[in-house]
């Protein structure tokens, strides 16, 4: 039933759909100002993020590193004896951690007031929410779609229910010898870095030229060597043709070259959909675009006036700070009478590859479309951790500078740390800091990120897109 303009009193001021980083923060924001609120998510509280995204991620990312640090210590001195690496711990570990996450979030939800329901809901109207669990319908003043997306399982292809996806590949029962995954993005490169850590055969295979396409292209070019050294496999300008079983529980993977590789699994990291499908948007009037995302305005508001929606459903930005930020900008508008809108320029973001990229801002290529001069200062060096070490890793730092105003319009590190650097880097650019502050910054010693404020000459320039 749609109460628009009848006057009538819902059950709900705000009603969350979806459990996510995004949903949790703008329930608990808005409950905390004494507003009734009611939440529903069908799978587990605390979203891709906490569940089954960056966090697992991180902790395995973690798990992967320890064979080198192990290999490493033999520089400085110390001896490691026989080390050995239990997968089924990893994967009991940090389902407890998530486990305990998630409690956390459901904490923070019920101290807050916030009525919380475990089911799916689907829109029946524009202010009617259905709780499948229940069988009943509750109506809300105001509604948010929160419900993120799921990876893309290439239905397409032939054979692609013998494979694997990323919320899959944190719990598979053991660790596979082989794995070939498809794409190249971060989500791709990450878990090639994760398997390959962890003695695992892996090829990465990528439609495109290079890996990590919207990246600086000295950072793409720079972490595909890193990774070849490490023994990973990148198949470029090649996609799967089918995949088969084959014997011994393998699968036999046919590319579009003709090649055939077989491995024990194979993961599609093929980019992610939103989860819009039955939701009942058209019961509402929520338009989508033609691949199922919620259309927006800038304050994240649908064409439904009383329906907003947050997060990666909107395709946007598909990060969960940058659902979070959304959430707070929708409480400070409807609720604080303060209108926020979401800011997603100069976004920090972190690949957690081995080794690790942190950037903020234009790459070059995109930094050379819009300003007609720039000026680049790039280091690239052996890491001080490896002259003992003697790993053969390099570090790369590149500032982009607009050579008119001085202004550092990218910033770009590959190294150890560099999602670290990328958080503060990012102040520094949101407040249009110019080369002249860089220079200006002492810098710490010794530390790697010290390159970042003596670069003093740059290393060339960029003229018309073309450098000089």
């Amino acid at each position: 039933m749609d109460f628009t303009g009848l006057g009538m009193v819902y059950d709900y001021d705000l009603f969350v759909i979806g459990g996510g980083s995004g949903g949790v923060r703008a329930a608990r924001r808005t409950a905390a100002l004494g507003k009734k609120v009611g939440i529903a998510e069908e799978s587990r509280y605390g979203g891709t993020c906490v569940i089954r995204g960056c966090v697992p991620k991180k902790l395995y990312v973690y798990a992967s590193t320890f064979h080198e640090s192990f290999e490493d210590a033999a520089g400085y001195g110390w001896t490691v004896g026989k080390t050995s690496f239990d997968w089924s711990k990893l994967v009991a570990n940090k389902e407890a951690e998530i486990t305990r996450l998630e409690g956390l979030y459901r904490k923070g939800l019920e101290g807050n007031n916030v009525e919380v329901f475990d089911t799916r809901a689907e829109l029946r109207g524009t202010h009617d929410i259905w709780l499948r669990s229940e069988d009943r319908t509750v109506t809300a003043e105001r509604i948010i779609i929160a419900v993120g997306g799921y990876p893309n399982p290439h239905e397409a292809l032939e054979g692609h229910e013998l494979g694997i996806v990323s919320d899959q590949a944190f719990d598979l029962e053991q660790l596979p010898e082989s794995i070939v995954i498809a794409g190249a993005g971060y989500i791709a490169v990450e878990f090639a870095g994760i398997f390959n850590g962890l003695g695992v055969d892996t090829t990465i295979l990528y439609r495109g030229p290079e890996i990590l396409s919207g990246f600086d292209d000295d950072l793409r070019e720079l972490l595909h060597a890193e990774y070849e050294k490490r023994g990973i496999k990148i198949i470029t300008h090649q996609v799967f043709s089918k995949i088969e079983q084959a014997s011994g529980g393998k699968k036999r993977a046919h590319l579009s070259g003709g090649d055939v590789l077989e491995v024990d699994e194979v993961m599609f990291a093929l980019g992610r959909l939103p989860s819009t499908g039955s939701l009942g948007l058209e019961l509402a009037g929520v338009e989508t675009d033609d691949r199922g995302y919620i259309r927006v305005n800038e304050y994240s508001r649908t064409n439904v006036d009383n329906i907003w929606a947050l997060g990666d459903v909107t395709d946007r930005v598909q990060l969960t700070p940058v659902a979070i930020h959304e959430a707070m900008c929708f409480v400070s508008t409807e609720y604080l009478n303060d209108p926020q809108r979401p800011d997603h320029d100069l976004i920090a973001t972190a690949v957690f590859s081995h080794p690790e990229i942190g950037t903020v801002g234009l790459s070059e290529h995109d930094a050379a479309q819009k300003y007609g001069h720039l000026k680049v200062y790039s280091a690239n060096f052996k890491p001080m951790k490896h002259t003992l070490s003697g790993r053969d890793s390099r570090m790369l730092m590149k500032l982009i500078v607009d050579a008119e105003t001085d202004r550092v319009v990218g910033a770009h590190v590959l190294g150890p740390d560099a999602g670290e650097m990328a958080q503060l880097m990012a102040v520094s650019l949101k407040m249009g800091a110019t080369k002249a502050d860089f220079d200006r910054t002492m810098a710490v010693h010794p530390s790697a990120a010290e390159e970042l404020v003596t670069m003093y000459d740059h290393s060339y320039e960029v003229k018309g897109g073309t450098r000089v």
